[in-house]
């Protein structure tokens, strides 16, 4: 059985882009199970499939958070990987997919949960504003806040993989990705389409994919009046060849393979001597949008 995808909310569910991709479990909040049921639960995807993976945003509120690590204590368990990120809502959910179509390769679960670093790399997650006067993810200039409190004023964020902010109609353009992409956007209670025309456009994405806005969405931009988006590769043999390229290496103290630096289920680093780190040069499988190679088709 793939290794099993675990969320904290059912916003980071997107749908499958084919038949092939397994759904992810929500993981119910403290507030509505009690301990014994969440462990129970743990324990029968654990039984099922062997190894469990569950990504959570680093705004995850602390009772959740501690009690995902009481799970994995009670259990004593090595096979529970609890990997924290701060993509925005959309892009973690964006990133959420591309490990559940990773989930039926034949990587296994210390790479598949290390893959989370690495492939966080490759979203392009930003978001139209209508201000950035509460935005704490990205450096605003004071002149930036200023313009916040003019009518009609709407500003184009990017968060990773490199931190961009300009204001609309002032000819800047968002610095998009070099390699083949499909663009997720969900809007919230502003009302514009350039993230679907004219981004599209601009970074010539191969589609354009409407979903719902997270609920935390508001609360991480700062302002409920945005449309969030996030452009990442749709492809999983690019995928598969992406983190292929990576070189592995085993624990040294749960002996799973793994690729970067640090295991994501006992959290232990990588000892000196140890084969290379992540190897930061881009794979050959995003140097070119045409004529991909399909040898890796996520069926290995």
């Amino acid at each position: 059985m793939p290794t099993a995808i675990a969320v904290t909310s059912p916003e980071l569910v997107l749908p499958p882009p084919d038949r092939q991709t397994p759904p992810a479990h929500v993981l119910t909040a403290p507030a509505d199970q009690p301990l014994d049921a969440a462990l129970a639960e743990t324990r029968q995807l654990l039984d099922h499939h062997g190894y469990l993976v569950t990504v959570y945003p680093h705004s995850l509120p602390r009772a959740f958070r501690e009690r995902l690590h009481t799970v994995r204590s009670v259990l004593e368990s090595d096979r529970i990987a609890l990997v924290r990120t701060d993509l925005p809502p959309l892009a973690l959910a964006v990133l959420v997919r591309q490990l559940r179509q990773l989930s039926v390769t034949d990587f296994p679960a210390g790479v598949l949960a290390a893959a989370i670093r690495l492939l966080s790399h490759y979203i392009h997650a930003g978001a139209l504003l209508n201000s950035v006067a509460r935005l704490d993810h990205v450096p605003v200039s004071l002149t930036s806040h200023a313009r916040s409190w003019v009518p009609g004023s709407q500003f184009a964020v990017l968060t990773t993989p490199a931190p961009q902010l300009i204001k609309l109609g002032g000819g800047s353009t968002l610095k998009g990705p070099d390699y083949a992409t499909r663009l997720v956007t969900a809007a919230g209670q502003l009302n514009s389409d350039w993230p679907d025309t004219a981004l599209a456009a601009h970074w010539q994405v191969s589609g354009v994919e409407q979903v719902a806005l997270p609920p935390e969405s508001a609360g991480w931009w700062g302002t409920g009046k945005l449309v969030e988006f996030a452009a990442a590769i749709p492809d999983i043999s690019v995928l598969y060849q992406v983190v292929s390229s990576v070189q592995r290496t085993l624990c040294h103290w749960c002996g799973l393979q793994l690729i970067g630096d640090r295991c994501a289920f006992c959290d232990s680093p990588v000892v000196p001597g140890a084969p290379p780190r992540l190897n930061r040069a881009a794979p050959a499988a995003l140097t070119a949008r045409p004529g991909i190679p399909a040898s890796a088709d996520g069926q290995t």
